[in-house]
Parts: structure tokens; sequence; C-alpha cells
């Protein structure tokens, strides 16, 4: 996903202008070592449930002050440095959009996103 085209996307929505203050963006990216270990991580192989994604995204986007989300996950096997998440959020004030955010990719990752870790 090119994050700078899709907010330029969502910049031409008749409504964005008025109903938007804030966009935050989430852009998981493969670790070259393991979160729990630190041991060096060659690749990992990613699952995705997308319905599951969705069902969350429209979920989020019923929050308040929530104009639009945007959800993008990759599956496959990918190497450090890879992009495999982008969640891009978009709302009126900070505060709601940062919530929204947060709550959002703690979902995502428990519920929707499985991983499993290469090793060295």
């Amino acid at each position: 996903m090119d994050i700078s085209k899709k907010i330029a996307e969502l910049k031409q929505d008749p409504g964005f202008a008025e109903n938007v203050g804030m966009v935050l963006i989430h852009n998981g990216v493969v670790r070259g070592w393991s979160r729990g270990t630190r041991e060096k991580v060659t690749g990992i192989e990613i699952k995705t449930d997308h319905d599951k994604i969705e069902q969350i995204r429209k979920e989020h986007e019923e929050f308040p002050g929530i104009y639009k989300i945007v959800t993008h996950a990759n599956e496959g096997v990918f190497k450090p440095g890879d992009d495999v998440l982008f969640l891009i959020v978009a709302g009126d004030i900070r505060e709601n959009v940062k919530e929204c955010l947060s709550s959002l990719l703690d979902r995502v990752k428990a519920e929707a996103f499985g991983k499993k870790e290469i090793l060295a």
C-alpha cells in the first residue's frame, strides 16, 4: 500500500475537510529480532483473517469522532524490513483518533493476525 496515495484519496472524500483534524497511521514492519528472546529473525510467516479485520474495522469506525478507517494486511512469508500491516485512522480530534488506533491495532493483532517467526 502506498500510504501517501491512500491519504490523498481520503482527502478527496466530500466530507473529509469538515470532519477530519487528524490522521494516524500504523505501518507494521517485520523486525530483525524476536520480541520474546531477541534472537535473530530471518523471516516471518503471516496468516491473516481478512473477514475479522473488516469486522473490527467497521466496529471502530463507529467510535466517537472517527471519519474513516483503512486497513491493509499482507499475508505470506516476509523478511525483516518488509511492510506487513497498515492501519489508517482519520477523525476529528487527537484524543478520539489516538484511542481508536490503539484499540484497533490491539484487536487486529490479537484476533485476526497470526505470525510464526523464522529464526536464524
